[in-house]
């Protein structure tokens, strides 16, 4: 199963200039034509295959035009993978940084290009898929999120670059700050839902490694689906609450008996809706018992990670809604929205909506 396309129309790279850059900045790059293609999944940043014989990278970049402060920091990724990487090798190699926009419009970063599965809305077609396979990939996913939050983060760079202290307070503030600058309509309930969040902010005093974007189709697994050997898109990354990124997990992670919208408003539903992968329950109980820590408060977590993925979305509506991409996958986002905000109040009066 192929895993890139052409380059989109509007999304093209220098290929030239990009190439002479490259080969006066990577020493392991050989001469020679380069050739891209795209990886064609992401709604946020955009990510380029790149190719001269048979030397293989990734590049990243932001997406064309404006983006909200502070999102998309390249800079800010390619150092965490910089920091990440030796301690925690499932995260790519980064090869080099750059903030010459005259090259692709932006800065951007490269890294190595790993080669596995990354499961999305489709298991390869030569796979049997068995209830077996998929307890198997949950566990996996589990395993490794226990692992990432188990790393000693105190030697490296991320105990500078990031703020623990009062880490949710931020974040349900900051959030909230950012769907008002990027509101496009009214939603029912959303100041009682803002309200809510700002009300049940757990205390906490653990901060942890945090992925922040941890979901199925951001890892890869070797072709017998026995081990995770990649794990992607580390834009996110911080040290914060564990739970929090247990929660945002839970959030991406969408079930058969989910609402039709919850499934399908970003596309085909995602794999996890085949027979044999944990419920978010399961999921949750089985991080409780490797990691040891209460999850008492995941109905929290559950809310703020529904609202959070809202406006996340709602950024990428409006900045479609403003004419700053014409990608027609954008056009219906506003309506993902709305269900995203009334499924995170429905956790608020029941925690049971969202299968905690």
């Amino acid at each position: 199963m192929k895993d890139t396309i052409p380059v989109r129309g509007g999304e093209e790279l220098h290929e030239e200039r990009l190439r002479d850059y490259l080969q006066q900045h990577i020493a392991t790059m050989p001469a020679g034509d380069l050739h891209i293609e795209q990886f064609p999944n992401g709604k946020s940043n955009l990510t380029y295959f790149l190719r001269v014989g048979e030397w293989e990278a990734v590049l990243r970049r932001p997406p064309f035009g404006p983006v909200p402060p502070k999102a998309h920091d390249m800079q800010r990724e390619f150092t965490i993978l910089q920091t990440i990487h030796p301690i925690f090798p499932i995260a790519p190699k980064p090869y080099l940084f750059s903030s010459d926009e005259s090259l692709v419009g932006s800065p951007f970063f490269v890294m190595e290009r790993r080669r596995g599965i990354v499961l999305d809305t489709e298991f390869p077609d030569e796979m049997i898929v068995t209830p077996t396979l998929c307890r198997q990939l949950s566990e996996t996913m589990v395993d490794v999120l226990v692992q990432l939050h188990g790393l000693d983060y105190g030697h490296t760079k991320l105990a500078t670059m990031s703020k623990p202290d009062g880490f949710m307070e931020r974040q349900v503030h900051g959030w909230i700050g950012r769907y008002e600058r990027a509101k496009t309509s009214d939603v029912t309930g959303t100041e009682r839902l803002f309200q809510w969040m700002i009300n049940h902010v757990p205390a906490t005093s653990e901060a942890t490694i945090i992925h922040y974007d941890y979901k199925l189709n951001n890892a890869m697994f070797s072709p017998d689906m026995k081990q995770m050997v990649g794990l992607f898109d580390w834009e996110m990354t911080t040290v914060g609450d564990p739970l929090a990124d247990l929660g945002a997990a839970m959030g991406y992670w969408v079930l058969r008996d989910d609402p039709e919208l919850l499934k399908s408003g970003l596309g085909k539903p995602p794999v996890t809706v085949h027979e044999g992968f944990m419920t978010r329950r399961e999921f949750i109980e089985a991080y409780a018992v490797q990691s040891g820590r209460d999850v008492k408060h995941m109905q929290f977590y559950m809310t703020f990670a529904y609202f959070k993925l809202a406006v996340i979305v709602q950024q990428i509506y409006f900045r479609f809604k403003n004419g700053q991409t014409a990608d027609n996958r954008f056009a219906h986002l506003d309506q993902m929205v709305i269900s995203l905000m009334q499924y995170a109040l429905q956790i608020t009066e029941d925690s049971t909506v969202g299968g905690i």
